[in-house]
């Protein structure tokens, strides 16, 4: 394949996978101007997972990692009263406060949009998620258009996970702030998103003759409007497992599905001093 020109094969074989995702091979603009998911949930599938999984006792096992109690945590609601200290501390800035019992309010994290992002600094990091000795974990809530970020503090306490403060601090003051900042207008602007693509960017996604192959090609700015996925603008998870970030030249943006174990991956790259996109996987 020439370099800056994509096949029809190609584009067609993305389109198949990105309608399982949130849209399907159309017509549209940039994901910038397509942007749904941050609209209003409907929770009502949530609340029944809720009824349902609350009648069921959560494994010891899910206690091993993270990723499998922070499910059932997200879910249940009367784990999730358990699994709380109270009165919760609160952290916001300077201003320290405390969330009792009687006061806490469900939290479903990520599950009311059936997708969770993860961001990492290399692949290597990407291990990390299933490394049952992680004894302290942050999910953090970025909102991108009020730059703040929400962190809650999980520690592993006698073989429990639990969730022992929640901290809010300005955007600026993340590890990850650069690539925020970038990403907040790379999902917003159009035009910017256009101009922060690497020429060319490299994809890999599912060969549509073959289940068990994926395909390579590589997509310019010419074609990318065929490409470009939803993704969030409003506000974005990020699960720390202990791993340590650094300001760094690469960051890694996962979209992975709760229930359908559909994965993307975009990889970023500072180059010349800007963020590009450099690859798009599936």
């Amino acid at each position: 394949m020439k370099k800056g020109v994509v096949s029809v094969f190609v584009i067609c074989a993305f389109c198949v996978s990105t309608m399982m995702w949130t849209t399907g091979c159309t017509d549209k603009k940039p994901a910038a101007d397509t942007l749904v998911v941050d609209s209003v949930p409907d929770t009502t599938a949530v609340d029944t997972m809720d009824q349902l999984i609350s009648e069921q006792q959560m494994p010891k096992a899910a206690d091993e990692l993270f990723d499998d109690f922070i499910f059932n945590f997200a879910a249940n609601r009367k784990l999730q009263m358990k699994r709380i200290v109270f009165p919760l501390k609160v952290v916001d800035g300077k201003k320290v406060s405390y969330i009792q019992k009687s006061k806490w309010k469900m939290e479903h994290f990520f599950m009311n949009q059936g997708y969770y992002t993860l961001i990492f600094d290399n692949t290597r990091q990407m291990n990390v998620v299933k490394d049952t000795s992680i004894n302290n974990v942050v999910v953090e809530k970025v909102y991108l258009k009020r730059k703040k970020v929400k962190k809650y503090m999980f520690e592993r306490q006698n073989g429990q996970w639990m969730l022992e403060s929640i901290q809010t601090n300005a955007m600026y003051q993340n590890t990850n702030a650069s690539f925020l900042a970038f990403y907040q207008r790379f999902v917003t602007d159009s035009a910017f998103q256009v101009e922060s693509l690497n020429n060319p960017v490299v994809f890999t996604g599912p060969d549509p003759d073959d289940d068990f192959s994926t395909m390579t090609g590589e997509i310019d700015p010419g074609t990318w409007p065929a490409f470009a996925p939803e993704l969030p603008a409003d506000f974005i998870y990020n699960i720390m497992y202990g791993q340590k970030y650094t300001e760094g030249r690469q960051k890694i943006f996962v979209m992975r599905g709760i229930a359908n174990g559909m994965e993307m991956q975009l990889t970023f790259k500072r180059i010349g001093g800007n963020w590009k996109l450099t690859k798009l996987s599936e």
